[in-house]
């Protein structure tokens, strides 16, 4: 893995990535049902709730404390996979079960289809698998563990998350795209780019901008030492183009574009990668019309005036009225 120095034109200090962010793809990832007191248990819809917190018996307390000794020092786990729900597999150690998030397995398909991937994660049930944990907490019931994660050798995980520092650009190999985002392998240790962050643009699915066994420059948002995760970014690479819309566009101008959706109150257009206007519906053609499909179309190429430009609020309001190429 190589580590290169930060990018002269990202100046700014690197941003923060509060936790909400790892919740919200977890939540994405797992599908996880909470139950009261805001844990998590992670089972069959149809299986009564089992109690992973430890409580009422020195012997749970204890299969807690020695999982967790098993985790720090990077131990690997050779488990059967006993169940599965909508978003991975379930697995049990001893009085606690674990969960595996279809995401952190190395052979599992992209499968779009909800019932196609159910069945591809059924055909899993039986069978045994190397895994590592990921993220413990006894508080709300979490074992979350990684086949993935079981690939790199004892401590290497660690040592990796000790060097990279946020900020710096590194390179990895995209290892698994799912609809929220890429994992990149840097080396031992996956981290994840969110969707959110491939691209300055819209992006309806990794896939289109990405491929498996592709070797990338990622920039490292956010390093979490204790849950071993690490955020990236690809858009980062590039300056923002919002960040100097003023610069160089004016009011007034005549711009060329490209129709990216039409949605009942207007078209959002393409003006450069990562830069999008909105074509208010009163701004599209003269006259009446019953619907803005009826002016354009997506992928249509067009020719539009600027009204307004708010950078900060990252807005750009277009008119194909009165616009002349």
């Amino acid at each position: 893995m190589s580590v290169n120095t930060q990018r002269d034109h990202y100046t700014s200090s690197p941003p923060e990535v509060d936790e909400g962010y790892w919740r919200a793809l977890l939540r994405e990832d797992n599908a996880a049902r909470p139950v009261q007191n805001n844990s998590y248990v992670y089972q069959f819809t149809d299986e009564p709730e089992r109690d992973n917190s430890g409580e009422g018996t020195g012997e749970r307390r204890s299969d807690w404390e020695v999982i967790r000794e098993m985790m720090e020092q990077d131990e690997a786990l050779e488990l059967a996979i006993t169940g599965f729900n909508r978003g991975g597999l379930l697995v049990e150690w001893r009085s606690l079960r674990g969960f595996v998030p279809a995401s952190q397995l190395i052979e599992f398909p992209n499968v779009p289809n909800p019932q196609m991937r159910q069945r591809a994660l059924a055909m899993r049930v039986g069978e045994t698998l190397v895994l590592r944990v990921i993220e413990l907490n006894q508080e709300q019931n979490r074992l979350i563990l990684s086949e993935r994660a079981a690939r790199s050798l004892p401590g290497e995980r660690a040592d990796l998350l000790t060097r990279i520092q946020s900020g710096a650009i590194v390179q990895g190999t995209i290892t698994n795209l799912c609809d929220f985002g890429a994992f990149v392998d840097l080396g031992g240790l996956e981290g994840l780019i969110h969707i959110s962050e491939l691209s300055w643009g819209r992006v309806g699915h990794p896939e289109e901008m990405l491929q498996r066994g592709e070797v990338i420059n990622v920039y490292v948002l956010d390093i979490n030492q204790d849950a071993g995760r690490v955020a990236l970014s690809l858009k980062r690479l590039n300056p923002d183009p919002w960040a100097t819309v003023h610069q160089r566009y004016q009011i007034g101008e005549t711009v060329r574009g490209v129709i990216t959706n039409v949605v009942d109150f207007g078209a959002f257009a393409r003006i450069e990668d990562g830069l999008e206007g909105l074509i208010h519906v009163s701004e599209l053609a003269e006259g009446h019309f019953l619907h803005p499909r009826n002016v354009v179309s997506e992928g249509q190429e067009i020719h539009a005036r600027i009204l307004s430009i708010d950078g900060r609020a990252r807005r750009l309001g277009l008119t194909l009225r009165a616009a002349r190429p």
